[in-house]
Formats: C-alpha cells, structure tokens, sequence
C-alpha cells in the first residue's frame, strides 16, 4: 500500500457506509444483500429453489417439438461480449436443429431503443424474445405484451422484474461476483485499498446487484477498505476511458484500484491506467471478456479478469427456452438439461444458474478465444 486510509471527499456520492466502506453512488443503497463468508470461513449452503415467481405466458404460440423462432435483444449488439453470447445461442441452436436465433438489437445501450425493437419483433412474430435488460423496470412493459401475446420469454445476463419473464439465466450468482472482484482487489493492494468504480449506470440491474454486494461484502469482511466514487459511462469505450482518467486524476495517490463493471469498462480502465504510467500502482479489476483484456494482462498491467463464460451464457439461454416450449422444463423444477453444460440447477425462484464466476489471470487467460 501506498497510503494510509483518508476519508471520503465531499465529492463523492455518499449515501451510507459501514466501518471505511462508503456507499459512494446512488444506485443500490436499498437493493437486498447476502453477502457470502469471508476467505478461511466454511462456504455457505447453495441456495434453494424456492417457489416460482416468474411471470406466464397466454395460449402460447408455439408447441411442444415445433420448430422456434426466437429473437435475442441484449443491451447492444456490437461489443465483444454480446458477440459471445450470440455465439453460443447459434451453437445451441444448431445443436437442436429445429431451433432459429435472430441476433438484433440498439447499438447502444439505450433502454427506449431496446423496448422498441422488442415490440418490433413481437408484432413481426417471433416464438420466443430473450433478452439482456438495461433497466429491469422500464422493459417490463414490452416483455408483459410478449407473454400476453404467446411469446415465450427468456432474460439471461441482466434481469428485469421476475413476473415479466418466464426464467432468467443467471450467469452467477451476485454475492459470488461482489465477493471474486473485492477478494480480487484485496490480494493485489491490501485490505486497506481505496477503489473507484467505472459502470453503466446506476440502475442497469446487474451491474448494481453486482455493487451492492460488493459494499455488502467489503463491509463484513474488509472494513478498512475506502470506496472512493462511482462514475457512470454508459456501455461507451471512450466515456469509460474519460471516467477512468478522471478517477486517476482526481484521487491520484489515494486510489489503489478500479472497478470495472462492464465488458467495456474493464479494458477503458486498463487503457487509461496504462496511458497514466501506473500500472501496478492502481489495479484494474473488472468484468470483460478474455480477448479485451488479453493485451492488458499479458503486458502485467492487469492481475485479475472476472466473468463466467458468455458463450456458455447463451448457449444456456437458447436449451432453457428450448426445454419450457417442449414442457421439459416447468415451474417447481430444481435443474434444467442444457446439453454439453449438463444440469443447471434453479434458484431464488426462477433463474437457472449458469455456475460461480471464473478468474482469469496471466495463467490462463491463454486458453480462452472469446
């Protein structure tokens, strides 16, 4: 470390905080909580199933062994990372053989945008929307018209409200992320680190779910951690550059680390921390995908890469869909078959879990092309 810890600037966000953890944005201060146990305490119990609490489709238009249609609507199409997701929907699809996946959406990440081509598709006819949420509120409108229309709905990535959907993929559960990225930054700059975050926005909901059990977890397990300021940029490469820099700038010496919770975000940061000559002094840590931030972590400049497999994500997504059209898959199920990932289980009601979130490092990070 190269600082003690300093109080948070009256600049910053500050909405509550807990020992040195200070809540520093306004996006997930009532958002629910379970953070997981600290490193060297016994691993919690896998959550239960739970009831169903998904929404249900009306006379839905396709049958059980009918050939499907679907539309995927992620938040933009364009990034490496919903280029991976379509990619493992057209292999599940190809795999099924009687299953065709139409890959669209805004190219940015512009909730309105979104809604519109969802509705779009609804009125063409499609069997089936899956989607990645950019507000969980705003779509849940349009996603409604789809189960009320015998479409059948499917979120993967980013939920929205559970009654506006059937099932939601989850790619991993949030307190596993929230523990991953803080015991990331802690094993690189110290239980006494002070970090920033680089996001979307404050209420794209996984991103924020992602945060608040990051503050969750940072305040049970490493209370002299100082979280700084959380700065939005969209899903924009150069906006996360400019935060980025804005952070170093701003906090120079105080800052240890930066988060980054988008695919876009992570590799803005390293960029913008190895332009500002400090890599090592400030860690980036973030989600992204392997191919973004090979450079970065080859180089040295970036220990710690979070994420899961978003080939895998979409793949998933497609064999879920899938399996409730064929009545395979039904509330009050605890798994789902999805081909080459096997058993998915179900938890908190209606999402199905993809797995617990993957570290890539200089180790590895060779051994992924996505």
């Amino acid at each position: 470390m190269r600082k003690p810890i300093v109080l948070l600037t009256t600049m910053a966000l500050t909405l509550g905080s807990v020992g040195a953890v200070g809540a520093a944005w306004d996006g997930a201060d009532e958002l629910p909580t379970n953070p997981l146990n600290c490193p060297g305490e016994e691993p919690p119990a896998p959550p239960p199933a739970g009831d169903y609490d998904g929404g249900t489709v009306i006379n839905p238009i396709a049958q059980a062994g009918d050939a499907l249609t679907l539309v995927d609507i992620p938040k933009l199409i364009g990034i490496g990372y919903f280029n991976a997701t379509a990619q493992g929907m057209q292999e599940a699809a190809a795999e099924l053989g009687n299953v065709e996946v139409i890959n669209d959406g805004p190219t940015q990440a512009n909730i309105d945008e979104q809604i519109t081509f969802i509705d779009n598709y609804i009125t063409q006819g499609v069997d089936g929307v899956l989607f990645a949420a950019n507000d969980p509120v705003a779509i849940a409108p349009v996603l409604e018209k789809a189960l009320d229309s015998g479409v059948r709905v499917v979120g993967y990535d980013a939920n929205s409200v559970p009654e506006a959907r059937e099932w939601f993929v989850n790619q991993a559960e949030f307190n596993g992320i929230g523990k991953s990225m803080i015991d990331s930054l802690v094993a690189e700059q110290g239980e006494d680190a002070s970090f920033g975050i680089v996001t979307s926005t404050f209420t794209t909901p996984n991103q924020a779910r992602w945060i608040a059990e990051m503050e969750a977890y940072a305040a049970k397990c490493y209370p002299n951690l100082t979280w700084l300021e959380t700065l939005e940029a969209q899903e924009d490469y150069p906006l996360s550059f400019s935060q980025a820099q804005t952070l170093i700038n701003k906090y120079g010496d105080e800052l240890d680390g930066i988060f980054g919770m988008t695919s876009v975000a992570t590799p803005a940061s390293a960029d913008a921390v190895t332009q500002a000559g400090v890599c090592g002094d400030v860690s980036v840590v973030g989600l992204a995908t392997p191919n973004e931030m090979r450079p970065f972590v080859e180089s040295g400049c970036v220990q710690s890469v979070v994420l899961w497999n978003p080939v895998d994500l979409g793949y998933a997504a497609v064999y879920v869909t899938r399996a409730i059209v064929d009545g395979d898959f039904v509330p009050g199920d605890t798994s789902v078959s999805a081909g080459k990932l096997g058993d998915l289980a179900v938890v908190n009601g209606s999402e199905v879990l993809l797995g617990a979130p993957f570290i890539f490092n200089a180790e590895n990070i060779g051994d992924f092309d996505f």
